[in-house]
């Protein structure tokens, strides 16, 4: 593949930024706060995709003992140079060595030795081939979800994990979260009875990308962003790769928009469905498993869209606040009562079973959503005044999860079966949707049942843009 890249070249890839990106082998100091580490206990991390979630699950990872960043790797160097400066300044505040190499093509990276894990919060398209080349080079991978694009890739993915003995761990959070561990807690105990409805909030389905064609910045390859993306329809906009600057800083406005796009992306279906539904799952005890029928929205006049599983439960997608329908979270029903989860907030029909230290608060409007984001921000602002430098380090028991299991070797948290079964839920539902009509799939045999049509869909597989192709595929 590497003799077959396109676009600019590394020298002129380089040479457009202006600061010197230079892919050299480092030797790291493991000497953090003044106390060394035990070889045993390091954690070496190349980090792929350097995008506003690179930037905060960086933050989840600084925070973790042991951990060292030795690379990154992004298509935009601009992006590179700002991870850089931001590792480095928290490698000066931890007593370690301040350098991170640089490299535009993720092979270049993978091929490191010195380097045990390597974190993807790529877009979801280049999720599979990302994930597979790292695990088959001898890395552990955090993935950022969706785990996939499509069915097959995620099918693939899980393949590739447990036949080259590697460790991978889902970046949905939430299953790290004490009130959402709580919830699932309590529906598998049988608090609030047999479980009959699930309403699940995750927001709209993708649209057909409708962004005109713009020019491509320098500092950007945009061939290499596109990778096995093979849709005519697909060109830069820089919504879909978000401008920022250094001097002076100015961050992201606003999401990499190719996940609101059917051709880039799943929509919210996936981008909040790869959490919500995942809990959802697990307390239903349907990890690795998923619903038998899919229903979308609008058919026979049907006001939500609905999941049917076989033992009888129907999962649907709509709000499950009175007062706040664009909330996103979770109400289960069951025969004795309900249970309402979201982030930071947990709920009961019956208020003794909610730990007060869990109970939070009902979610946020949009209003104060944005009124909580615009005091963050004071906030941190303030607290690099004060002290000169962000505060790197966030507790993260989800990136510590995954440290603990690279050294244990032991099944994480959010498995690579638990985000493939999860990811097929999120594109079947979007087959149903685009093809305006239910759809019937078997777990067991992850197949469908004499459907041609819905075997033919790009989001069950399609065939890569050369010279890109998919290693394990079904």
């Amino acid at each position: 593949m590497k003799e077959e890249k396109k676009g600019i070249s590394r020298r002129q890839f380089l040479g457009y930024s202006a600061f010197g990106l230079a892919g050299l082998t480092i030797l790291p100091s493991w000497a953090v706060d003044g106390v060394r580490i035990a070889p045993s206990d390091r954690v070496v991390l190349g980090f792929i995709g350097l995008g506003r979630q690179g930037l905060s699950d960086f933050r989840g990872f600084a925070g973790c003992p042991g951990v060292e960043v030795a690379a990154c790797c992004d298509v935009d160097s601009i992006k590179i140079e700002r991870f850089r400066r931001q590792v480095m300044e928290w490698q000066k505040l931890k007593s370690m060595n301040p350098r991170v190499d640089a490299y535009e093509f993720y092979e270049d990276l993978l091929d490191r030795k010195d380097i045990d894990a390597v974190e993807v919060a790529s877009p979801d398209h280049w999720h599979a081939l990302l994930t597979i080349h790292a695990l088959q080079s001898g890395k552990d991978v955090y993935c950022q979800k969706p785990l996939a694009y499509t069915i097959t890739e995620g099918l693939a993915m899980m393949r590739a994990v447990r036949e080259n003995r590697r460790v991978l761990q889902v970046g949905s959070q939430q299953r790290s979260g004490k009130e959402f561990q709580k919830a699932i807690e309590l529906v598998q105990s049988g608090a609030i009875g047999h479980i009959e409805k699930i309403y699940s909030r995750v927001g709209e389905p993708p649209t057909p990308l409708n962004l005109p064609e713009q020019a491509v910045p320098p500092n950007l390859n945009f061939n290499q962003w596109m990778g096995p993306l093979n849709d005519p329809k697909v060109h830069y906009h820089q919504d879909l790769c978000p401008i920022i600057t250094l001097d002076p800083p100015q961050n992201e406005t606003l999401w990499g928009a190719w996940r609101w796009y059917q051709e880039t992306g799943n929509g919210y279906t996936a981008d909040w469905g790869a959490h919500m539904f995942d809990i959802a799952q697990a307390a239903i005890g349907m990890d690795g498993s998923g619903p038998v029928e899919f229903i979308p929205k609008g058919y026979n006049g049907s006001e939500y869209a609905a999941m049917k599983y076989a033992n009888g439960i129907v999962m649907t997608e709509q709000p499950y606040l009175d007062d706040n329908d664009g909330a996103q979270g979770l109400k289960f029903w069951g025969t004795k009562g309900w249970i309402e989860v979201a982030r930071g907030y947990l709920a009961s029909s019956d208020s003794s079973l909610i730990p007060s230290e869990l109970a939070g608060r009902r979610p946020m409007t949009p209003a104060q959503q944005q009124q909580a984001m615009t005091a963050a921000q004071r906030s941190q602002r303030s607290e690099r005044n004060r002290t000169g430098a962000l505060a790197f380090e966030i507790s993260s028991p989800h990136m510590q999860n995954f440290v603990d299991c690279i050294r244990s070797r032991e099944n994480t948290i959010a498995p690579v079966e638990v985000g493939c079964s999860t990811n097929t839920l999120c594109c079947l539902a979007n087959i149903a949707r685009e093809l305006n009509r239910p759809v019937k799939w078997n777990p067991a045999t992850l197949s469908f049942d004499n459907d041609k049509e819905a075997a033919a869909h790009r989001l069950y597989g399609y065939t890569y843009r050369r010279p890109y192709s998919l290693p394990y595929s079904y």
